[in-house]
């Protein structure tokens, strides 16, 4: 069976390329992936799935830094002109952007394979050298740029659909392949993880594509020295006057942020671990002869256990009221992302290792199952989901060449990543099933 499947993704990889090229081309940032999600419901759809979508598979109220509803609406209207297909397209124009697909194999484990779907807010590169560019599939809309591979772990998402209902009968349990959105500002997974939709998984796993660089591998079976972070909006609201006539009168918000700014960098460190704190953008004023009467800033904190992220946070968040006190303005902090640190299980990975040994001999294994990922991801949700009840999860590196890292406008990579994700997915499958039959 093994063989079939690599096979089988030998045979599907043209159309894995033709997808990735397709959703690279029509890029869409989180929570607007309203083009994409209804391209990979109908895609599961036609292959047979139980497709559910939006409300299905999202509690509404725990989706964290969704756009305006002008900017919903606007990215509504021209996935609707960009041909999405109208059934989904309803059930996803407010930004209800998940989708999932099931397939129901009869008695045995609940298995489910996550995949995230959204694009970054990069102007992609339009030299001769980018390869997307030059082959007439870069972003056509612009400001937004697969610049992470998640095109490609959706493409790879799709064909290990399309393995794995060729296979069907060979398997056991029921398979959930979740494709999340926002996990870009780790915004989405929160949403699918408090549904109720993973409570019942017995074995949940994940891969990123990973510049593979003088590592002669093609994956690690996890991922460790990750990072729990909260991404906050603060907004400082004061009083604006005239800045000579009458400044008495004034309440300057840009006092408070510059004040907050200052002291979140000054959060003292934790010997227990690694800390960040780091402050994105800064808004505020409208003139130099006015107070300011309002003041934006993004920021974030970081830490390498959930509990130092808590402490960062917990501190960040004083110093923010605190500023605001400071210069008599009202202050309003709104969370727009988090996530924990990423917690492999050991078993699990070995597991994955046993398989790949046995089955799948010509892959080049590392001598150690976890690699660092160095951020953050809101896979961390799924996993402390399914973990808390039993079961058991991995987010996995997928390696291949790469001309530029991630988020950078020149970023792509080697095409031959999406022949390796869909046989090892499906594999995975297919021996968990198995291993694992009730």
């Amino acid at each position: 069976m093994y063989e079939k499947i690599k096979e089988l993704a030998k045979l599907y990889y043209p159309d894995t390329v033709n997808c990735r090229r397709d959703l690279h081309k029509y890029a869409e940032k989180g929570w607007l992936e309203m083009r994409t999600a209804c391209y990979i419901a109908s895609t599961l759809e036609e292959l047979g799935y139980e497709v559910l979508v939006g409300e299905d598979i999202m509690k509404k109220e725990a989706r964290m830094g969704v756009p305006a509803e002008t900017i919903l609406h606007l990215n509504y209207h021209r996935a609707q002109k960009q041909g999405a297909n109208p059934y989904y397209l309803e059930k996803v124009k407010m930004g209800m952007t998940a989708v999932a697909g099931v397939l129901k194999c009869g008695e045995g484990p609940t298995l489910a394979l996550r995949f995230d779907i959204d694009a970054l807010g990069l102007i992609e590169e339009s030299s001769s050298s980018h390869f997307p560019f030059t082959n007439g599939f870069a972003s056509v809309h612009r400001g937004t740029m697969h610049a992470c591979g998640h095109d490609g772990h959706t493409a790879i998402g799709l064909t290990t659909a399309r393995i794995l209902m060729q296979i069907k009968e060979h398997l056991h349990g029921t398979i959930k392949l979740i494709f999340q959105p926002a996990e870009e500002g780790v915004m989405g997974a929160r949403s699918i993880a408090e549904s109720g939709f993973l409570d019942d998984v017995d074995y949940i796993c994940a891969a990123h594509i990973m510049p593979q660089e003088d590592q002669p591998y093609d994956l690690y079976f996890g991922m460790d020295e990750s990072f729990a972070t909260t991404k906050l909006d603060i907004t400082y609201h004061g009083v604006s006057t005239h800045a000579a006539e009458s400044p008495q009168f004034g309440k300057n918000a840009l006092l408070s942020a510059a004040n907050c700014i200052l002291n979140l960098h000054s959060i003292p460190r934790n010997s227990d671990g690694q800390t960040r704190v780091n402050v994105g953008t800064v808004h505020a004023g409208t003139g130099r002869n006015v107070v300011p009467e309002t003041a934006k800033l993004e920021i974030e904190v970081r830490g390498v256990t959930s509990e130092l992220n808590r402490y960062m946070e917990i501190y960040a968040r004083d110093i923010i009221e605190g500023s605001a006190r400071m210069h008599d303005t009202v202050v309003e902090i709104k969370e727009m992302g988090k996530a924990y640190a990423l917690n492999c299980d050991d078993d699990f990975m070995n597991t994955i290792r046993s398989m790949c040994q046995q089955y799948l001999p010509d892959l080049k294994l590392p001598p150690y199952n976890l690699s660092p990922l160095g951020g953050s991801d809101d896979f961390s949700y799924f996993m402390e989901r399914v973990q808390a009840h039993g079961g058991k999860a991995t987010y996995m590196k997928l390696l291949t060449p790469m001309t530029s890292s991630p988020h950078n406008d020149a970023f792509d990579f080697d095409e031959k990543v999406l022949a390796l994700g869909p046989r090892i997915f499906a594999s995975l499958i297919y021996y968990l099933s198995h291993e694992n039959k009730a």
